[in-house]
């Protein structure tokens, strides 16, 4: 008999998101994690617009946001001189509710998931690490070793890796971790700042093959700087000081370092997983994929790896769906790590290559074609769906069907202002729900009466059309928001089949 119904192994974003999407959902928990606190030194930054719009599940986007730091332009520099500003303050307006780019540093982002999970009378097992585990018929024993040594036997139904790039989870369900490791050593740096221009903002400076990241956090002259160290001093880390760092780019943004409050070495890595699952065991955030800083996309791939499998495991544990749902997990999240892990090796590919020409093109080129670029309405909101990961679709999921509309099934729902709210309100329900743009059909509404499904009807206007909606058409959501059937016709028929051939109940 299990002691659990999910063992979490991590205790990061990933796995304090898991943690607290699964208890909202009735699901018992424990997690743990080796270290002896949230970690100091982090080097995740950005709060994306598509992990916000799923915060509001839990009441959470609100406290991020005014705890964050919305910034308001990215500035390029190269080689002393100011090339662009990139304003970013509404880039995606016509997209999502939060069309920004917010500025969270992990470390604080942990400290509030902590105390999130806290009010839920859940605590993270500090000191304690997992040693090894062992698959049975209905449950995964665990050996667990805390502080003082102790050694502990533990069962859970599943058990969720969500213990980073070195994960001892992957190790014991095999399988390739398939990549490589950039050569440049990075570095990363709380520093107190005088002489930044224009304050306040964030800054991208190139220097030849030197370049640093400069970003702002909310406190005065406080700034989180990231970049990479000299080649010469990059093959014994464990020595280095911020004096060993390269400093061209930043002095080319004539600013003045008063003060490092921490400081932090880190290498690159760009790997996958073979397996996200296998068995009852399941993989998360960098346990299953690793890969550049660029875009602000790892932290926020953990966090929607966390959601895509916390409702799935509550719909199985509660005996409302078969085991076979738990597969979608790695279908759709495996997917989408490869593709980012392509995506972002290109970028920083480029930001990192060394040579003449790649200096003139990113010191040249890249900065004007930036700043002509994000003049266009059309380019700047499509860098912000980018991002902002509101463009990840699961089309090619076995739970996707059917297309109404420029809506498919897989897709994130389209954001719509609806008055003085949107159409995401009813989202925040970590439940199956069913919208309709227009006017619902009497079979529909009875249909969903009848399996406790809600149902949420907007009166139609003619921009819906513009986002992609049909007119009288249903869309049937799963509990993490993306559209599980879009059918045109708006028949119940076709979500009873839908839910017939899963093989979930209602």
């Amino acid at each position: 008999m299990a002691q659990t119904d999910v063992l979490i192994v991590g205790a990061g974003p990933t796995g304090l998101v898991l943690a607290l999407w699964l208890n909202r959902q009735g699901v018992a928990v424990r997690i743990v994690d080796k270290s002896s606190g949230p970690g100091e030194a982090s080097r995740a930054m950005a709060v994306q617009a598509r992990t916000l719009e799923l915060y509001r599940q839990l009441d959470l986007a609100e406290p991020v946001i005014e705890a964050g730091y919305k910034t308001p332009a990215m500035n390029m520099w190269a080689r002393g001189r100011h090339r662009a500003r990139i304003p970013l303050g509404d880039a995606g307006r016509e997209v999502s509710a939060y069309p920004f780019v917010l500025i969270y540093p992990q470390d604080r982002h942990e400290r509030l998931l902590v105390q999130q999970l806290q009010s839920l009378g859940v605590d993270v097992e500090r000191q304690t690490e997992l040693l090894s585990f062992e698959e049975g018929e209905s449950h995964v024993t665990a050996l667990l070793k805390h502080a003082d040594g102790r050694e502990e036997s533990f069962t859970a139904a599943f058990l969720a890796g969500c213990d980073g790039a070195r994960s001892l989870v992957r190790q014991g369900i095999g399988g390739g971790f398939e990549g490589g490791t950039y050569k440049q050593l990075f570095y990363v740096a709380d520093v107190r700042v005088n002489g930044v221009k224009p304050a306040g903002e964030g800054h991208i400076a190139f220097d030849k093959s030197d370049f640093v990241l400069l970003l702002c956090y909310g406190e005065k002259d406080q700034y989180r700087l990231i970049g990479t160290v000299r080649d010469e001093r990059a093959e014994h880390p464990e020595h280095l000081t911020f004096e060993d760092v390269g400093h061209d780019a930043i002095n080319g943004l004539n600013l003045r370092i008063t003060a490092v409050n921490w400081f932090s070495t880190y290498r690159v890595h760009h790997r996958v997983a073979d397996h996200f699952r296998r068995g009852r065991a399941f993989l998360l955030g960098d346990a299953a994929h690793v890969h550049s800083p660029a875009g602000g996309q790892g932290m926020n791939t953990g966090i929607l790896d966390a959601i895509n499998l916390a409702w799935k495991l509550a719909a199985v544990l509660k005996g409302k769906a078969p085991d076979t749902l738990l597969d979608s997990y790695q279908i759709e999240r495996q997917a989408f790590a490869r593709t980012l892990v392509e995506t972002t090796d290109k970028l920083f590919t480029f930001v990192t290559a060394q040579g003449g020409f790649a200096d003139f093109v990113r010191t040249r080129i890249a900065p004007m074609f930036a700043s002509v670029a994000y003049k266009s309405e059309n380019v700047r909101e499509y860098l912000f769906r980018v991002v902002s990961q509101t463009t990840l679709d699961y089309r090619e999921s076995p739970l996707s069907q059917g297309k109404a509309g420029g809506v498919q099934g897989g897709d994130r729902l389209p954001w719509l202002p609806v008055g003085t709210e949107d159409n995401y309100a009813s989202l925040a329900a970590i439940q199956w729900q069913v919208h309709v743009y227009g006017e619902a059909k009497a079979d529909l509404s009875q249909w969903c009466a009848r399996h406790g499904i809600a149902l949420h009807v907007f009166a139609w206007e003619h921009a819906y059309e513009k986002a992609g909606v049909a007119r009288n058409a249903a869309y049937l959501l799963r509990p993490d928001n993306y559209v599980a059937l879009a059918d045109p016709e708006g028949e119940a028929t076709a979500l009873s089949r839908y839910f017939e051939e899963q093989g979930m109940m209602r």
